[in-house]
């Protein structure tokens, strides 16, 4: 599979003519070809409408036009999000055949006008729905550093593409991990940006999905970010201008004396030992090296996970219409299905009940974060586990499965923070772990920085052996 260089140097060698982007997206086409049968990243890919746009870069380099700062640079496409002349199945038998969609999201659109190249779709669990990636549609997506694991959900086929050397980067999204929970199992950057920060119009029930990327390095992370953030008058939540470069924040901002806590539990999930002692090393670099004031002070919130799951139902029913449910039932993956099937008849009670312990977890999560500038933790429970699933695991003599596996992203989701995890280190049995770095709302640019900090003291490996 290709070593990719990083996003800048590779649309930096297009832009200079020393390469060419049709020469890139074969690369990548090929190691698709290669390596896909045994990953199930991508789930549908068009050559030849990869190659179509990779000449018009071509093209425009050869008039002396600058065709941007993603110049060349393949990428796959989460099977959540629409790509003009790509299918958007949802990871769902209900839209498994449906044909091409003829519009780009806004996202999508600002990556191909920085040059960038959609080569295919990657795969997805089900409208997003869990924290690994196996449909009735497509099957199971693995894990590239062990194929017996799952790559994480829901961005998994993106994270197996990127982690594989597939593509050098993929888009994501994230609604309670969707991208920092591959992005720790798969020894990835998975920064999931301040709600609002990357425009997504379109109704939301919950309002906690972001849209994202992975990739290997932190430069490229925020690269994507400086290219799609800022606001679009078709998503009313989306922020205004950044009005300086993430790219240039990850490599100058001053962070020294920032206030960070590390929290190995967040008061109320087991953890992995293992998964524990690499995080918190990994904290304790990044405190030393980034010359944060750090502490270990008990954090106390409203259940996140729990806080979550009651809220996030409503975005079940915006991607299933009246006129499929029930009919459609038998189509449906047992969790979609029971998750329908449990809230059809909610009623209005407890839909505010659901509300009013969102609002008392943003209110814990404002005390935090008038404490501290930045909260430090493990990215999941425990390392990646079976690719079939379910998530399940005995830690210290409690049973932790599901939604507690990954118990630490959902908090930056439901209250809006931006988060990120990085490659803290190897399990034992060789499987990543993530360090998770939370900052205060719209402190993208604090998240940016200390990753790049730490990757600086401890480099990572940037795809899998």
């Amino acid at each position: 599979m290709p070593e990719w260089p990083t996003l800048a140097e590779l649309a930096t060698s297009v832009r200079a003519g020393e390469r060419t982007a049709t020469e890139v997206v074969g690369e990548a086409l090929a190691a698709i070809e290669a390596g896909n049968a045994a990953l199930g990243a991508f789930v549908a890919v068009d050559p030849e409408l990869a190659l179509e746009a990779a000449r018009a870069v071509d093209q425009r380099v050869a008039r002396g036009e600058d065709p941007g700062p993603l110049a060349g640079v393949p990428f796959g496409v989460k099977d959540l999000e629409d790509c003009a002349g790509l299918p958007t199945s949802h990871g769902s038998l209900l839209h498994r055949d449906a044909g091409p969609v003829p519009a780009d999201s806004v996202h999508v659109g600002r990556l191909r006008a920085a040059g960038a190249v959609p080569v295919g779709k990657t795969a997805a669990p089900e409208f997003g729905t869990l924290n690994f990636t196996k449909t009735k549609a497509f099957g199971v997506a693995r894990n590239p550093w062990d194929t017996a694991c799952t790559p994480g959900g829901s961005s998994g086929g993106s994270a197996a593409a990127v982690s594989a050397g597939l593509v050098p980067m993929s888009t994501a999204s994230d609604g309670g991990g969707s991208t920092r929970i591959p992005a720790g199992f798969c020894g990835l950057v998975g920064h999931k940006a301040s709600f609002g920060r990357i425009p997504q119009p379109g109704p939301d029930g919950s309002l906690t999905a972001v849209v994202g990327a992975l990739t290997t390095t932190v430069a490229d992370a925020a690269r994507h970010l400086d290219v799609t953030a800022g606001p679009d008058d078709r998503d009313r939540r989306s922020l205004p201008p950044p009005g300086a470069s993430y790219e240039r924040a990850a490599e100058t901002l001053e962070v020294a004396g920032l206030r960070a806590r590390w929290s190995t539990d967040l008061g109320f999930a087991a953890v992995d030992p293992e998964v524990a002692e690499i995080a918190r090393a990994a904290a304790e670099v990044l405190v030393t090296t980034a010359g944060l004031s750090a502490d270990d002070e008990p954090v106390r919130l409203t259940d996140p996970v729990r806080t979550w799951l009651s809220n996030g139902a409503l975005d079940l029913w915006f991607e299933v219409g009246d006129d499929q449910w029930p009919g459609c039932a038998p189509d449906l993956t047992l969790y979609s299905r029971r998750v329908l099937e449990q809230t059809e008849s909610l009623p209005a009670p407890k839909l505010a009940r659901a509300q009013q312990r969102r609002a008392r977890l943003d209110a814990d999560a404002a005390a935090l974060f008038a404490e501290v500038d930045v909260l430090l933790t493990p990215t999941t429970a425990v390392p990646a586990f079976a690719a079939e699933g379910p998530p399940t695991a005995q830690i210290a003599g409690r049973r932790v499965d599901g939604a507690m596996a990954t118990p630490f992203t959902m908090l930056a989701n439901m209250c809006w923070n931006p988060s990120i995890s990085v490659p803290a280190g190897l399990t034992a049995g060789g499987l990543p772990v993530g360090l998770m770095i939370t900052a205060r709302r719209h402190r993208d640019d604090v998240c940016l920085r200390l990753a790049r900090i730490f990757e600086q003291a401890r480099p990572w490996l940037r795809w899998a052996p």
